[in-house]
């Protein structure tokens, strides 16, 4: 363990499983102590009793957390607050797939992928800060997707979701250097990753994930999916003090997608 992070009190949203969970473990491997939060209760507190059963007792909590509620958000940091004394790091992860082209797409599917993809983004943000201005320096990290960068005819949902959180990263960014603040604020663009969210992607389409997992690694210059840890490591980088002088900036993730 480097210690990379070490004595850093991070917060990570849809921590039950997925990228969440590898965020929330890589963290804490590498020294901080870590907060799971997730709409689904059992499955943050598994993953936290798998990390505490790793690394010892303490070093993970867990809190219920619906990130479209502004009352849970305020419950969450106070939960930081008791649990870990502080919050240095926090990790907007939580997020849904948004499905329908332009023509198709419903509006209630619409608001939900802003609510959970951008809403909780705000409120994250905008809870979090007055407890870590306590622990500076701190890092919030957004994460985006590539389709935030690159449309798709498809997804316009998901698209417009995902690149409102590229640019409110951004606003936040510029709004902590203008106080003063020592709060670096950035996104995350991924490519495909082998998630849940994935794997409903896959079961919608009714072939095999292999079948599916191969054309999606066709696109991809690497050509291969990407896996949680991929995405855990840029988390870790931007968490970590190594990070210290980049703010308002993406950190693209993608196999080489958006160099094409």
């Amino acid at each position: 363990m480097s210690g990379r992070v070490q004595g850093k009190k991070a917060l990570v949203t849809g921590a039950a499983q997925g990228l969440g969970a590898a965020q929330a473990m890589m963290l804490a491997r590498h020294g901080a102590q870590v907060l799971l939060a997730d709409i689904n209760a059992a499955g943050a507190a598994a993953q936290a009793e798998a990390i505490n059963a790793e690394l010892g007792a303490g070093t993970a909590h867990s809190v219920a957390l619906d990130v479209t509620q502004e009352d849970q958000w305020i419950a969450a940091v106070e939960a930081a607050a008791e649990l870990m004394g502080g919050l240095s790091v926090l990790v907007n992860n939580a997020g849904v797939g948004v499905r329908g082209n332009i023509e198709t797409a419903t509006l209630a599917d619409w608001k939900r992928g802003f609510a959970i993809n951008v809403d909780s983004v705000f409120l994250g943000c905008q809870k979090a800060l007055p407890l870590m201005k306590e622990s500076q320096p701190g890092s919030i990290i957004n994460i985006s997707s590539i389709a935030g960068l690159i449309a798709s005819d498809t997804m316009p949902g998901y698209n417009a979701s995902k690149a409102a959180v590229w640019m409110l990263s951004k606003s936040v960014a510029l709004y902590c250097a203008k106080m003063g603040w020592d709060i670096r604020s950035n996104s995350v663009h991924p490519t495909f990753i082998d998630t849940p969210i994935l794997d409903g992607m896959v079961a919608s389409t009714g072939k095999s994930k292999d079948v599916i997992m191969d054309k999606l690694a066709r696109q991809i210059p690497l050509k291969r999916v990407g896996h949680p840890d991929d995405i855990a490591n840029g988390v870790l980088y931007l968490a970590s003090d190594e990070s210290r002088f980049m703010t308002g900036a993406e950190l693209k993730l993608d196999g080489g997608i958006s160099a094409m």
